[in-house]
Order: C-alpha cells, then sequence, then structure tokens
C-alpha cells in the first residue's frame, strides 16, 4: 500500500497573512508548504494578503451591507472550496496583524461563516450555526520572541484566530508557533522550513 492510500488528497487553500510578499520568513514557510502539497499531489490555492485589494475597516458592523471587493468574493470561494486551509502570519503584540483582523471583519460574514440561532419569533436564541464546518485548518504564526515567553506574560496570542475566528465557523484547527525568529540559528529554522515542508506533503 502507498504513503497516500491513508493520506488522500486534499483542496488546500493557503493564505500569506504578512503584509509584506517579499523576503519574509512567513513567505518562505507558505511557500515551503505549497511547493511540497503540491509535489505530494494536493490540489492548491494560494492567496497573499499583501496582494490583495480592499478596505480592511467594516464601517458599519452589520447594520449595513459592505459589498466586498472582487479579491474578498475570491477568498471566500477559496474557503468554501478547500478542505483544508493554511494560515501564515506573524505576531504583532500579540495578536495578528492588523490588514489580516480586517480581512476577517470583511469576509466573516453572518451567511457565510456562521448564523446566529433565532426563536420562532426571529428573535436571538443561544448559540449559532457553524457554517464551514467539516474543514480543517492549521494557522502558523511566526514570533520575534520565544513562544512559552510570550504565552507566560501575555497569554494565548493564537486565541483570537484559533478559537474566535476559526472554531467558531466549524474548522478543526491545529496551531504551529515558530519562534524566536529574532535570535534562532539557521539550523533551528531549518527545523521549521522542515516541519512546514512536512505539513504540506501531509496536508495538515
Amino acid at each position: 500500500m502507498g504513503y497516500f492510500s491513508d493520506h488522500p488528497h486534499k483542496k488546500i487553500f493557503i493564505l500569506l497573512g504578512h503584509p509584506d510578499t517579499t523576503h519574509t520568513l512567513s513567505g518562505e514557510m507558505a511557500l515551503l508548504y505549497e511547493t511540497a502539497a503540491k509535489e505530494a499531489g494536493h490540489e492548491v490555492r494560494r492567496q497573499n494578503l499583501g496582494e490583495m485589494r480592499f478596505d480592511p475597516i467594516l464601517h458599519k458592523g452589520y447594520k449595513e451591507i459592505q459589498a466586498l471587493e472582487p479579491d474578498l468574493v475570491t477568498f471566500q470561494e477559496n474557503v468554501r472550496w478547500c478542505d483544508h486551509l493554511l494560515i501564515v502570519y506573524p505576531n504583532w503584540w500579540c495578536t495578528m496583524p492588523a490588514l489580516l483582523k480586517g480581512l476577517f471583519d470583511r469576509v466573516w460574514l453572518p451567511g457565510f461563516a456562521f448564523n446566529m440561532r433565532k426563536t420562532k419569533q426571529n428573535t436571538p436564541a443561544t448559540g449559532w450555526y457553524k457554517r464551514l464546518k467539516g474543514k480543517s485548518a492549521r494557522v502558523i504564526v511566526l514570533s520575534g520572541t520565544h513562544p512559552w515567553g510570550i504565552m507566560l506574560l501575555f497569554g494565548d496570542y493564537t486565541n483570537e484566530i484559533k478559537r474566535g475566528i476559526l472554531w467558531f465557523a466549524g474548522f478543526k484547527v491545529k496551531v504551529s508557533k515558530f519562534g524566536p525568529t529574532d535570535q534562532a540559528p539557521e539550523w533551528k529554522k531549518n527545523e521549521w522550513r522542515r516541519k512546514a515542508a512536512w505539513l504540506g506533503k501531509l496536508g495538515e
């Protein structure tokens, strides 16, 4: 039996969540994952946050419909299409870059990612519907300081995207934290590179 008899090919959508698409470790990790996934036979789509054109501000909340720009429509289509979502971004001030948060503010909307439960009288009820159930996600977060140090001082700096965004919509989420990127020797970065490629090969 071949390796992929137990690891079927997947439809994978990759989002590079760094606003800078050139010469970043985040971009390198995304490329390594993408290359390995394609070589393993997975079907891959990718968007780079820094190349997407959209207003990151949800100006009126949910009170008014704010039309989605073409890149946001494509993003939603890619999320619906995929079996597995990979998001790679740097940790800035214990959270994701503002532009990445703005992307989710704009696209993670009722009717797409979730719906709140309502009674027969159309009044709010307890709970919500997860509209993206059945999908998995991997989040790779790179930090300039050691992940354990950040956790000790400030708590879980991936909770917002892991639970508040992805899990809330139905994804089964795993997180890989790489750091400290500022002081890591090259051998350590090579370990991260190998892991990114291995995850891409597995489609995980």
